[in-house]
């Protein structure tokens, strides 16, 4: 059987889903392995490094020539983006990637009538046998270290106290807003540059792992929004009138804010309002994690660092991929734990066994079929007319 690597296409895209040390494995597992050609370069990955893992570099259509299982990062583009990259695929062969399925059912639909395989790596389900599987632990992870790290190029004074003989310099105030993966961690990153930290979130089983690593939790009494898999999930109007209160005040005291609240399919909730930045010390920085979903600040733009009302926002687009290398080996081997499950070896084949909790959920399309049929939309949502958007837009 045949793997193939593709160089993403996706802007602000550098990872690579497959790493010397994969390819090696892979090919012990007796597949033949196929790299493009360039595909590891922005993770500085060279062609020489895959080569001498025991990989054939490729391009064009020999690159998915026999490919059973193709391993990317992102999606595979339609025609309608720019680049046709379904319509290379043989049919019947299996991608592997994280393909945004809760959000793009018009891509579902496409890869279901062009006959190939989709597995969705992020809705891998949380539970302990995959956590050596999960895309989003992974890669989240890394993206909290890197926030707090954008944030300190952006703020204007040190992140530890300093004792100085002209005077003693207090540490910076961070808050993290929503402590999953991604939060804990850029509480970790922020308290050994030396600042002060408090996070908060709806699930109030997230306190224990807050204080656990030296930040204060910040409480609204009330209710509690434990969803799924360990998720936030919509709270009542109430609860966000007092959270939004509660915000105000700890925003306008602190020197950064990095918010990371997304609920799974949905555009991420709006926490942090126009009118609360206003409220902010002038040279404070926000990092919005969750601008790719819409963003958890008012006033953040996708891929842009602005400067409102003296704060800066900072919005970049796939925070992962600014650190490629790293990310890249993780996801990586995130692919390979799955593919070891999904590949019989005595048989020589690909097993989607459906009665595998693991491949139920990640397997969204199958045999030339959506297998998610919740994925796909019951109603139509009826398109806006440019009159609407226009009204919309002077609003």
């Amino acid at each position: 059987m045949k793997i193939a690597v593709p160089k993403e296409l996706h802007k602000d895209e550098g990872r690579v889903a497959a790493s010397p040390e994969t390819v090696k494995k892979y090919i012990d597992m007796g597949f033949e392995v196929a790299v493009e050609k360039g595909a590891g370069l922005n993770s500085s990955v060279s062609d020489d490094d895959f080569k001498n893992a025991g990989a054939k570099i490729q391009s064009g259509k020999d690159l998915y020539k026999n490919a059973n299982l193709i391993l990317k990062v992102q999606k595979p583009m339609l025609k309608s983006e720019g680049t046709d990259e379904v319509s290379l695929y043989e049919k019947n062969a299996t991608v592997v990637a994280s393909v945004s399925a809760m959000t793009s059912p018009g891509h579902l639909k496409a890869y279901e009538n062009a006959g190939i395989n989709i597995v969705a790596m992020e809705l891998v389900p949380r539970i302990t046998r995959a956590q050596s599987m999960d895309i989003l632990s992974s890669q989240s992870n890394l993206a909290g270290y890197k926030a707090v790290l954008d944030a300190t190029e952006y703020l204007d004074k040190a992140m530890p106290m300093m004792m100085t003989a002209a005077g003693t310099i207090s540490p910076a105030k961070v808050l993290i807003i929503g402590a999953g993966v991604a939060g804990l961690q850029a509480i970790a990153t922020a308290k050994r540059l030396g600042a002060v930290v408090s996070a908060f979130d709806v699930r109030a089983a997230a306190k224990e792992q807050v204080e656990s690593l030296g930040a204060s939790f910040i409480e609204v009494e009330g209710e509690t929004a434990e969803g799924k898999g360990g998720y936030a999930k919509e709270v009542s109007d109430d609860y966000k009138k007092r959270q939004a209160q509660k915000l105000k005040e700890e925003l306008a005291k602190s020197d950064i804010v990095i918010s990371t609240a997304l609920i799974p399919g949905r555009p991420a909730p709006k926490i942090i309002t126009a009118d609360m930045v206003k409220e902010m010390s002038a040279g404070s920085v926000i990092v919005d994690l969750a601008v790719e979903m819409g963003g958890n600040c008012e006033l953040s733009e996708f891929g842009k660092v602005v400067e409102k009302h003296g704060v800066k926002i900072v919005g970049h687009a796939n925070v992962p991929s600014r650190l490629a290398r790293d990310a890249s080996k993780l996801y990586a081997k995130n692919l390979l734990n799955f593919v070891t499950l999904l590949f019989d070896k005595e048989a020589n084949t690909l097993n989607f066994n459906m009665e595998d909790e693991i491949l139920k959920d990640a397997t969204v399309v199958l045999n030339g079929k959506i297998n998610r049929s919740d994925l796909i939309p019951t109603k139509t949502i009826p398109k806006k007319t440019a009159a609407t958007k226009a009204a919309q837009e002077k609003k």
